[in-house]
Order: C-alpha cells, then structure tokens, then sequence
C-alpha cells in the first residue's frame, strides 16, 4: 500500500505539470489520451459493491474499464487531479491484495503516460522489485502467452523469470512489453527479442 501510494503521488507531480496539449495526446493505451488514463487510474475509488456490479454488468466485464472512463470523461483535468490527490492511498477495488491492483495498474499507466509525452524517468527499484513478479502469473494482463518459452532478465534489478531465449533490459521496459506496449521493445535485447516481438 505505501508504494501503490508513492507511486500515485509520483504520478500527480507529473499531471501537475502537463500543459492541456499534453493531456489531450495520444497516451500508450490504445485509443486513450492521457486524460483518460488518468480516468481509468481513478474510476474505482470509491465504489461500493452495488456500483461496482453496475459497472461490471454495464461493460460486460471486458469493456468495464472504458465505461468508468466514460463516466468521468465530463471531468476537467483540474478535478481528475484533485480526485488522485484525494485517493493516493488507493480504496475500493484497487485497494485489493494489500494496494497490489494498484501499485501494477497505476504503475504501468504511469509509464503509459511518459513514454507518450517523452517524459522518462528513473523508476525506484524497490517498486519495479515488488512488480515484476506479479506480472506474468496475472491472467488479466496477458503476460503469460506473450513471455512463453522466453526468460526475461532486468539488468537493473535483481529478477529473472522463465526459461529459454533471453530478453534482457531494464525493468520498467520488461514490464511495459509484458503487458502488451511494443514501444518498450527499443529498450530490450537478446535472442528471444524477435520472439516476444511477434507475439506483441
């Protein structure tokens, strides 16, 4: 929970400091600009379990994470950042697993943003130590049919996953392309590069 909320209070410096044409471009998240990422970041804090099952039985599952952007799409991008200020120490749903659905999901919007906007940073080890793992086990990011058969090493933390063809980088980039975003693979190298290129 303390890194989920380290994570989030990183991330609202960022937002803090975007100009209105950065939050309108385009973010890594297929048809989502950056504003709508933030959305989606804060669209379940707070809901309760009837609203959540609304939310789910609207979206049929598969499409409940555009529907809660949808519902906040009439926000500003003023009132989006003061509802990530309010909630970084994450509630509800993403609170679940001790804080882990959101130090993961906000993580990896994160970067979805500042790739987008060329905004790099250095990503704590400490955080990219505690996510990596939870990654390729996690049915929901698809991460396991796209690193079959490859063993992923970071260079820049202690984590090793797999076994086969190497693709070796840095972490954060690890964690982008297993969770499906090509433009990580500039980062990477190894012989099970071309592999995992296929597959995203």
């Amino acid at each position: 929970m303390q890194l989920a909320h380290a994570e989030r209070a990183d991330l609202a410096e960022l937002l803090a400091d975007l100009t209105p044409q950065e939050w309108s471009r385009p973010s890594l998240c297929t048809r989502w600009t950056v504003k709508d990422v933030v959305a989606h970041v804060v669209s379940y804090e707070g809901l309760g379990v009837p609203a959540l099952a609304r939310r789910f039985a609207k979206g049929w599952v598969v499409r409940t994470n555009q529907v809660g952007v949808d519902e906040l799409s009439g926000l500003s991008t003023e009132e989006l950042l003061d509802r990530l200020r309010r909630h970084l120490t994450p509630s509800g749903l993403t609170a679940g697993f001790g804080g882990m659905i959101a130090l993961v999901d906000g993580t990896v919007h994160h970067q979805d943003i500042r790739r987008a906007l060329d905004r790099p940073r250095v990503m704590p080890a400490d955080r990219l130590a505690r996510i990596l793992p939870l990654i390729p086990g996690n049915p929901r990011l698809g991460a396991g049919r796209r690193i079959r058969g490859l063993t992923l090493r970071a260079t820049d933390v202690d984590w090793r996953h797999g076994s086969g063809p190497e693709v070796s980088g840095p972490g954060e980039a690890l964690m982008m392309a297993m969770t499906g975003r090509p433009a990580a693979l500039a980062d990477l190298n190894g012989p099970g590069k071309a592999t995992l290129a296929q597959r995203l």
